[in-house]
């Protein structure tokens, strides 16, 4: 039996912003939104490039890419300060007393590794099931939030494939939530493409303007004496992970059945497709009727609380919005019902709800546990269709695929990317129990709307 090859790290170091400004000596304060992270793992997620054809000098290429990025990095990160630093913690005993802030000018800079892996970009993205040498092409593996207080709050990876180049990114979840995180990569992406690094103007600046709710911070105290009060680090199952490409037509034609069967239009493409999984998933899960199953969408507060936050704010602006029924309601309702129950549950999601979500967290402070937060019952749809993902482009032209590396997977998570041929069309990477993903295979209903997608052709 032939070995899997192994991803090989071939140089690391560290990038500092090529410039200081006066805000990367300050403290930076967690709110509510970013505490709650704690125990989680950083965001990983990368994009796959093909190497230009041809290449005159395969060594010069790589050199000269490496460079490139350090150079566009150091620039990218005058403007997103809080990623350079590492947490900081007070804490005393009587009361217990346990706070987290970033010190942004505690470290030597953000780590940048080049690394090489002896596959191809069909070896990657032909298998059925995203192969598991993936997770290898990101740093900061099963790390959680709270190790930044000794590990850097961004890491970069450029790994070198045969015919391939991948950039995997991962960045601190406490710091920092999708939409902050897409922001990061466009800019860094933008800057890159500069031809003049001297004089740039970005097109969306970070705001590092921490938001607080009214009579509360910026230091925050949680009611714990040591961080493994609240610090779990939680293990996955096995898993089988596929990418599910959804074509605009297919989603099309299921956001009419939603809003035709829910005799309504304001249905989303999103929402309908999100009903369309969970039911599915419900189903191959064999649950039983009378159990409770939730879906938990990932809202973006920043339009939401008043007065609005801009979509540059930087730090974490979200909150799980759900929608919980039994298996059997679930399974017997058509699509336009459990989806018009996700699009109420989304709508009603104002500032109101979202200051109250607040205002009780700060009653009772807790952190996110995965293992006590989503049971086996649980379809959590995380990320967004609408980031940027396709439009970062670093020398190599458009990526053929985006992939996630570990961090925060477990049975029944749903990630949501837009689709590389664009128009609308999405992809939901699927992580699932190996007799549970079968069997979804085996669902035709399901089946119907996924649609084949080939960047490789």
């Amino acid at each position: 039996m032939m070995s899997t090859p192994v991803t090989l790290r071939v140089s690391e170091c560290f990038v500092k912003p090529q410039h200081f400004t006066d805000e990367s000596n300050q403290i930076c304060y967690l709110t509510p939104w970013d505490i709650v992270m704690l125990s989680l793992n950083y965001i990983q997620k990368g994009l796959l490039f093909k190497k230009p054809e041809p290449l005159a000098d395969e060594h010069d290429f790589i050199n000269n890419l490496l460079d490139n990025l350090k150079h566009s990095l150091s620039l990218t990160l005058s403007h997103f300060y809080p990623l350079l630093g590492r947490f900081v913690t007070q804490k005393s005993q009587d009361p217990p007393s346990y706070t987290v802030f970033v010190d942004c000018n505690n470290s030597p800079g953000i780590k940048f590794i080049h690394a090489t892996l002896d596959m191809t970009i069909h070896d990657i993205l032909s298998p059925v099931y995203v192969p598991p040498v993936v997770q290898s092409l990101f740093d900061h593996h099963k790390a959680v939030n709270h190790d930044g207080h000794t590990m850097p709050l961004l890491s970069i990876q450029v790994t070198q494939l045969l015919d391939a180049v991948f950039i995997g990114c991962s960045m601190n979840h406490a710091v920092c939530d999708g939409t902050s995180f897409w922001n990061f990569f466009n800019t860094w992406a933008q800057i890159f493409q500069a031809s003049d690094s001297s004089n740039i103007l970005i097109s969306h600046h970070p705001i590092h303007n921490r938001w607080f709710p009214h009579g509360c911070g910026p230091l925050i105290n949680l009611p714990f004496k040591h961080h493994d009060e609240f610090i779990s680090r939680y293990e996955a199952p096995k898993l089988r992970e596929r990418i599910f490409h959804f074509s605009a037509e297919s989603i099309a034609k299921l956001k009419a059945k939603a809003n035709m069967e829910s005799n309504t239009n304001k249905i989303s493409s999103f929402q309908s497709l999100s009903a369309h999984v969970w039911r599915s998933i419900t189903r191959a899960r064999q649950v039983p009727y009378d159990q409770r199953t939730k879906c938990i969408l990932t809202a973006n507060n920043r339009a939401r609380v008043e007065p609005p936050l801009p979509q540059e704010y930087f730090g974490n602006s979200t909150n799980g919005v759900s929608f919980v029924t039994t298996a059997g309601e679930l399974v017997e309702h058509d699509l336009g019902w459990v989806a018009l129950n996700l699009h109420l549950a989304i709508a009603n999601h104002n500032n109101e709800a979202v200051q109250q979500k607040v205002q009780e967290w700060l009653q009772s402070p807790t952190v996110y546990q995965t293992h006590l937060r989503y049971d086996q019952f649980t379809v959590l749809v995380s990320s967004s269709p609408r980031f940027n993902m396709y439009g970062n482009e670093f020398g190599m032209g458009k990526a053929v695929a985006v992939l996630s590396g570990y961090a925060n997977k477990f049975d029944g998570k749903v990630t949501s990317y837009p689709g590389y041929e664009g128009g609308g069309s999405i992809d939901f990477e699927v992580c699932l129990s190996p007799d549970t993903m079968s069997a979804l295979e085996s669902d035709k209903e399901f089946m119907w709307a996924v649609s084949v997608s080939n960047p490789l052709s």
